[in-house]
């Protein structure tokens, strides 16, 4: 009988010393976030991996495809789809909301909470854009995009915090440009023969 007690007890013992391990791992690892996320957007170079998109007065779509938005070296890189109304678009439909532009304006502050406040200004030939993304500590984001042109959209996502991919280019499934082509009746894209 005390044999049993004892392995009890120690059963017990070890379950109360793998809990704690197990706490103070997760704020370790909650810790390493919040400054990983913290130093990509202060490195300036930073990609935000989209999955739901929320035109304005609609449903939420749930992105399947990997969609991204990336800033690096001065540059945005948006390869985003657009659901809205358009105002004045060129002969075709344009390029919506997939194009690379120079950054005009950028600003980075913080909330109180921690959460980095980014607002960018990008230009191209269809349109001018302004973007407001809202970084959590967690790496959670949410852009919301402005334009002239188009109605404003808006998209949530989360901040890409791995240095080993360094462009969307490597992202797995991304088309190169040869590939891709666009049905501009149905804005389907697929493969080229």
């Amino acid at each position: 009988m005390k044999s049993y007690t004892l392995g009890f007890f120690l059963m017990i013992s070890l379950a109360a010393c793998s809990t704690s391990a197990t706490t103070s791992t997760r704020k370790e690892r909650k810790e390493d976030i919040k400054t990983a996320v913290k130093e990509r957007v202060e490195s300036g170079s930073y990609r935000i991996l989209v999955n739901r998109a929320i035109p304005l007065g609609g449903r939420s779509v749930n992105l399947t495809s990997v969609y991204s938005l990336e800033i690096r070296n001065d540059s945005v890189y948006s390869y985003l789809p657009y659901f809205g109304r358009a105002y004045s678009v060129p002969y075709g439909g344009g390029n919506g909301l997939t194009f690379n532009a120079p950054v005009s304006e950028y600003d980075l502050s913080y909330s109180k909470r921690g959460a980095a406040e980014i607002k960018l200004v990008a230009r191209n030939n269809e349109d001018t854009y302004t973007f407001t993304i809202t970084v959590q500590p967690t790496g959670i984001t949410y852009i919301s995009i402005n334009m002239y042109n188009r109605q404003t959209i808006s998209f949530d996502g989360e901040l890409d915090i791995y240095k080993d991919r360094a462009t969307t280019a490597n992202l797995p499934g991304r088309l190169t440009q040869e590939e891709r082509t666009v049905n501009s009746n149905q804005g389907l894209t697929r493969l080229s023969n």
